[in-house]
């Protein structure tokens, strides 16, 4: 009789520790949810202030002469160049 209520606690202790084990596992995907959201938000804001510096070199090199290379202000008026571009064909299509 004594192993029958032995082997009952076990179980009680295994299905205790099985929930408790599951409950972990449910904060911990959570977490990991949650976590992936910052790492996509935060790639997002990178990008974004990729751009941005993009931008600002751009208009730097365009108002000043001084503290940009000749190979800095080329490759900003390449992008103005290509900004402008890319504006004249999107108003063509606009035209149709």
């Amino acid at each position: 009789m004594d192993s029958l209520v032995l082997l009952e606690q076990n179980i009680r202790q295994l299905l205790e520790q099985y929930q408790e084990l599951q409950e972990q596992l449910r904060l911990l995907k959570e977490e990991n949810i949650r976590q992936r959201e910052e790492i996509l938000q935060s790639h997002a804001d990178l990008q974004q202030l990729k751009k941005d510096y993009n931008r600002l070199q751009t208009a730097h090199a365009l108002i000043s002469e001084e503290g940009l290379n000749e190979e800095e202000r080329q490759k900003a008026r390449q992008r103005l160049t290509s900004i402008i571009s890319q504006i004249d064909k999107a108003l063509e299509v606009l035209k149709q």
